[in-house]
């Protein structure tokens, strides 16, 4: 392999829903421009986890919201900082203090749940999947809201849109930064097939994963863990990806799309560490 695998996290300076969910924001995002700026608030599962450097918090990684006290993320996201925190209802990292649409909840370890057969040594062996206890349940707001999970086993079809958020890498000449406003990219899934063939991702790609690619021209998203948001014929929107990996030529390099952890690879996971811890 020619190509050396990058993680998308950036450090920047159950069933879970029921049936009165509805997973549809108050404020509908923009889905025909292909990358920019998001609607504010069009993405309200969108978390931003944050590590502690010195005396403040950075963003490191993107999650979602799947229910009231749970938030689905990547297990690389815990390898490299010691106090995280979850802020909700974000769209500008660089306002810092709790709004009427800012939810800020600070993490223990034992709070964090990650796959058991996630190794950081072999980043590609899949598994790249951690869930977060929230300390006590958010308050669902037109800003805060939830996103499904999708059917066990449910494969999207080839060339199906779906989204991407985060505060995304801009490559300037004097070095990457993070935009301080919330960024959305629109991707079309890789059929498996196609992604695991010898010229684009070969071996490095497995049936517990999804590829997905956009436009080669778009700048690249900083958030590993981010969701992978699809809308389905309902309307509503549901988390299909948790972003995983991309190669060192970028994000968008020809033949090498976005690697996401598969979700509905990992429904029975998910609702067995749910189920076994959640806070009464």
């Amino acid at each position: 392999m020619h190509y050396l695998i990058l993680f998308i996290c950036l450090i920047s300076t159950l069933d879970a829903e029921s049936e009165e969910t509805s997973a549809t924001p108050t404020y509908s995002p923009t889905l025909d421009v292909p990358t920019g700026d998001d609607e504010p608030h069009s993405w309200p599962w969108k978390v931003s986890l944050q590590c502690k450097d010195k005396d403040r918090y950075v963003h490191t990684c993107g999650g979602a919201l799947i229910n009231e006290s749970w938030v689905l993320t990547a297990a690389q996201c815990f390898v490299r900082c010691y106090k995280y925190r979850a802020v909700l209802g974000v769209r500008v990292l660089s306002k810092t203090k709790v709004t009427v649409t800012k939810q800020i909840f600070y993490l223990k370890h034992s709070d964090i749940f990650i796959h058991e057969k996630w190794n950081p040594d072999h980043q590609t062996y899949g598994y790249d999947i951690a869930l977060i206890r929230l300390p006590t349940e958010v308050n669902i707001t037109s800003e805060v809201n939830l996103i499904l999970l999708p059917a066990l086993e449910d494969i999207l079809p080839k060339e199906y849109t779906c989204y991407i958020t985060g505060w995304k890498e801009r490559r300037l000449a004097i070095g990457p930064l993070l935009s301080d406003v919330l960024q959305q990219t629109r991707l079309s899934v890789v059929d498996h097939g196609t992604c695991t063939s010898e010229d684009w991702w070969d071996r490095n790609v497995n049936l517990n994963m999804i590829c997905a690619i956009g436009d080669l021209k778009s700048d690249c998203i900083g958030d590993s863990g981010g969701p992978l948001s699809c809308r389905r014929e309902t309307g509503d929107w549901e988390v299909h990806g948790i972003a995983s990996f991309y190669s060192s030529r970028g994000c968008f390099a020809a033949k090498k799309p976005i690697v996401f952890t598969r979700v509905s690879a990992f429904i029975d996971w998910i609702q067995n560490i749910i189920t076994l811890n959640t806070l009464e």
